[in-house]
């Protein structure tokens, strides 16, 4: 092939593949929180790490096909070499070497990354209770007795305590840029803390497929500052009508690209309600039972699902 033909095949290569990574949105790589933050480093000291096997492999590839050519009289030419213990011990030195490295980054940071343990030095943590439906996402701010639906607004700088269950099939909460992303399951109670450490919007997402709708079940994450987040709560309590158990049934029925709503009061233990309806006989209809079993089992349950996926 001519110089130019090759010229050629490179640029419509190059073109090729700035069209594929226009499309892509490196939110791994552009971390607004602390805990993706640590998740990029250690994505990045892998990455790093396993180049030093990968880069040598490519280019003593490349190495070999050139220098043993053919066309290369100068080649030295040996049938019958088939050991070097210099070679064999440079080859599984480096890699067992480097197997351990990640092996001890993984270890600690599995740890320090745990969802469930709170992020330490960081202030008072506010929680959200959050329900996965088919197919919308359910904020319930216990505190601030309010509730929204595909929007989630905290302030900037204070740790969220999400307690995450699901009535619907098995998903997975995750805000790629804030770090993290844990199971909803149904009479199952899991949790992840997070932090939002610059002011934005970010976007939510379903992170397992769970049907018709999975494709449009994202949310909007907003970090905004400490007055922002009150004025929002002041709104909502004053402006939207209150999460009854009726309405709640009406907002659990399948719904695709559903709406921004938001509910100014929340029925005392919804989120209980919920993950018990799939485990206590008589709650599928999230009526009225013994309070304090209710929330005893709850606590079983929650604590006996962290023990499993620790």
């Amino acid at each position: 092939m001519s110089n130019k033909g090759m010229i050629q095949w490179r640029n419509v290569l190059l073109l090729g593949l700035t069209l594929l990574l226009s499309g892509c949105d490196m939110v791994m790589l552009n971390p607004k929180g602390m805990v993706a933050a640590a998740q990029k480093s250690l994505l990045l000291d892998a990455v790093g790490l396993m180049l030093l096997v990968v880069i040598p492999v490519i280019l003593l590839s490349v190495f070999v096909v050139w220098a043993f050519r053919s066309g290369n009289i100068n080649a030295k030419y040996a049938p019958e070499w088939a050991h070097s213990t210099l070679l064999e011990t440079i080859w599984w030195t480096i890699p067992c070497i480097i197997v351990g490295i990640l092996a001890v980054m993984t270890w600690f940071t599995s740890h320090s990354l745990d969802p469930h343990r709170p992020l330490k030095d960081t202030g008072k943590p506010i929680t959200v209770q959050v329900i996965a439906l088919n197919w919308q996402w359910l904020f319930i701010y216990p505190e601030q007795k309010i509730a929204s639906v595909n929007f989630l607004q905290m302030p900037v700088d204070v740790p969220v305590r999400f307690l995450i269950t699901a009535d619907a099939p098995m998903n997975s909460f995750q805000i790629p840029q804030l770090g993290g992303q844990i199971y909803a399951m149904p009479g199952m109670g899991t949790e992840l803390n997070l932090i939002a450490n610059t002011l934005g919007d970010y976007r939510g997402m379903s992170a397992n497929f769970s049907g018709d709708g999975f494709a449009g079940m994202n949310f909007i994450a907003r970090a905004s500052s400490q007055e922002d987040f009150d004025k929002w709560v002041a709104s909502v309590k004053k402006t939207s009508k209150p999460l009854t158990i009726q309405a709640y049934k009406t907002l659990a029925k399948p719904t695709e690209e559903g709406p921004v709503q938001s509910y100014s009061a929340v029925a005392d233990g919804l989120f209980d309600k919920v993950m018990m309806k799939y485990m206590q006989p008589g709650m599928e209809d999230l009526g009225e039972k013994d309070t304090s079993q209710t929330k005893d089992t709850v606590k079983d349950t929650t604590a006996a699902t962290a023990n499993e996926e620790r």
